[in-house]
């Protein structure tokens, strides 16, 4: 077949059209300028540049567009493309991601990273089926029981303070009705104003999540037990990410999952740098003696049940977790 003069001018045109751009719309808790978000931003240029401004990125930070279930129900509708979102929040596109919330479950950090080596690839697997592109976990660290009004040594002490939980996040609602604690339920925004104003007066976090939201600064008493793991996570909607060519899905993947690995490796040293910090405050660290430590024990193991009876995690990620705990023990 001859193409007229009139087809060969319009072939010409549509091969040297550039590709339509793709843009993500990402929201994060982030401040703007702290180093995730530095890290991100660095990371877009790279993205745009090697898809040869085929994709580029737009972030919120600061939690301008909500806490994490509205940036979900943003990407659901297309407000958004994506998020840096808590664990929790996405429970209801895989639910066993809380395998590393459970209380008390992991002695070390070292523990846990032995552990993720085999337990994250799942957890990206699974929330990929549940329609979210992840690039990997970056771990928020440890998070202890931290108060304002009195020191939290055992159980009992804890059941007669104002406790604050994430709303809508099951798993830690299902964890703390086995140590048989009322919670207060409020959003992460709103958490600095409940401690400044007694609406809570006792919260669990990470000793870098506690200064980056400043909560640190209504602290009086820390209890010197890692009591549960947690993590964030950037991901894509999955239907926005299939929209664009393989070729460019490898290098978001690629430039994205390098970012993730640098922050998560680096939140382990911020954690560390961020307790000695919180030592240094004059907050007061209380040690439980052994027969409170058995009772922390106790309730976290009913726990563990509670989770499992609801649903959250099944008997065959348990198994898998305690499989790889049992060999790091052994060979520690």
């Amino acid at each position: 077949m001859r193409l007229t003069k009139t087809g060969i001018l319009l072939v010409m045109v549509l091969v040297t059209l550039p590709t339509q751009a793709s843009t993500f719309k990402i929201a994060a808790l982030f401040p703007d300028g702290s180093s995730w978000m530095q890290k991100m931003r660095a990371g877009a240029d790279e993205i745009k540049e090697k898809t040869q401004g085929r994709v580029k990125f737009k972030f919120y930070p600061g939690g301008v567009m909500g806490d994490d279930k509205a940036v979900i129900r943003k990407m659901k509708i297309g407000q958004l493309q994506g998020g840096a979102l808590t664990g929790g929040s996405l429970i209801q596109a895989y639910s066993e991601n809380q395998v590393y919330s459970l209380v008390l479950k992991y002695q070390s950090q070292k523990e846990i990273e032995y552990v993720r080596g085999f337990v994250d690839p799942l957890i990206m697997q699974g929330l990929e089926k549940g329609g979210y592109v992840s690039f990997g976990l970056m771990g928020s660290g440890f998070s202890y029981i931290m108060s304002t009004k009195s020191p939290v040594a055992n159980v009992s002490e804890l059941r007669k303070l104002k406790t604050w939980i994430p709303a809508n996040d099951e798993s830690a609602l299902e964890a703390v009705k086995a140590f048989e604690v009322k919670p207060i339920t409020l959003p992460l925004g709103d958490v600095l104003a409940g401690l400044q104003t007694g609406l809570i007066n006792t919260v669990a976090i990470s000793p870098i999540g506690a200064i980056v939201l400043q909560w640190h600064t209504q602290i009086k008493f820390i209890t010197e037990l890692p009591i549960l793991y947690s993590f964030g996570t950037l991901v894509l909607n999955k239907k926005d990410f299939n929209k664009i060519s393989s070729a460019d899905q490898k290098i978001i993947r690629t430039v994205l999952s390098n970012i993730t690995k640098a922050a998560d490796k680096q939140n382990i040293k911020d954690n560390e740098a961020a307790l000695a910090t919180l030592r240094n405050q004059g907050i007061k660290f209380i040690q439980p003696n052994v027969t409170e430590l058995n009772e922390w024990k106790k309730y976290a193991a009913e726990s563990e049940k509670r989770m499992l009876s609801a649903g959250i995690i099944s008997n065959k990620i348990i198994g898998i977790v305690n499989g790889h705990i049992k060999t790091f023990r052994k060979n520690k």
